[in-house]
């Protein structure tokens, strides 16, 4: 029998192929920790990764669940109901879709996107804000009395008295009709943002969203005047479903003072 010679090329290529497999065998994969550090090692000095903080790599998840929330003035059904009866006509003729009575508030310091872990911290700050407020031992007031088209968020909104759009009358009394609910929001926002939360910081402006999706102001601006009072505020959760937002009471936080005032 004659044997033929590979050409040396073919020879060392064939060489090399099982000098490969033969080192690739003895590959092991690193340690879960090591595989973590190498492939996330901005993850390693952060103490965060993502994928792998249940098998043993020593680094906690990045990605902790989250919570949309708020703190709010919460009105009752009887005081949610005679703002609704006052802006019906307004709501129907704007073209837009109402918002469902019960969720009808008024937001003092909206605060997005919050850490599961962090919400016990949020109550603690609910919770000292309330001893301080309302500072003259009044419940707060807010008056509503106008409509506005806000267009650029398609929203109708009932305005407190002495917002920017009021009928000018009401102006003269907003200090009054508008007593502590600004002062309330901006302390929230303060300690909220002292403590390393993002609230959104622009400045408080008394209003209720009535209506979504609307393209065009209503016929009538001027509404019926309703007088809502509040003797307590609440942190609220957001949930977004295909019908619009739905919002749940987390904590009710009763003012200290307001509370005093009626013994």
């Amino acid at each position: 029998m004659v044997l033929r010679r590979r050409p040396s090329g073919a020879l060392d290529r064939h060489h090399r192929r099982a000098e490969a497999l033969r080192r690739g065998s003895r590959v092991r994969a690193p340690p879960f920790g090591a595989a973590c550090a190498a492939a996330h090692p901005a993850a390693r000095s952060a103490g965060a990764c993502a994928s792998h903080a249940a098998h043993g790599c020593g680094l906690s998840p990045s990605r902790e669940p989250t919570r949309r929330l708020f703190f709010a003035l919460w009105p009752d059904a009887q005081q949610r109901g005679a703002l609704a009866h006052a802006t019906r006509k307004g709501v129907r003729s704007c073209g837009g879709r109402p918002v469902p009575v019960p969720g009808l508030h008024v937001t003092l310091a909206f605060l997005g996107a919050v850490p599961e872990g962090r919400v016990a911290e949020l109550d603690r700050i609910a919770r000292r804000v309330a001893q301080v407020f309302p500072a003259r031992g009044q419940p707060l007031l807010l008056s509503f009395d106008r409509l506005a088209h806000w267009a650029r968020a398609q929203i109708l909104c009932a305005l407190g008295t002495g917002e920017p759009g009021a009928a000018p009358a009401a102006a003269e009394r907003g200090e009054a009709m508008t007593a502590g609910a600004p002062e309330l929001s901006a302390t929230l926002k303060n300690e909220t943002t002292a403590a390393g939360f993002s609230p959104d910081l622009k400045p408080f402006r008394a209003h209720v969203t009535v209506a979504r999706k609307v393209a065009h102001a209503p016929a009538a601006l001027a509404v019926q005047p309703v007088l809502w009072r509040f003797d307590a505020f609440a942190l609220i959760e957001s949930r977004t479903d295909p019908g619009g937002p739905v919002y749940s009471v987390i904590e009710s936080y009763l003012l200290v003072k307001a509370e005093k005032a009626h013994e």
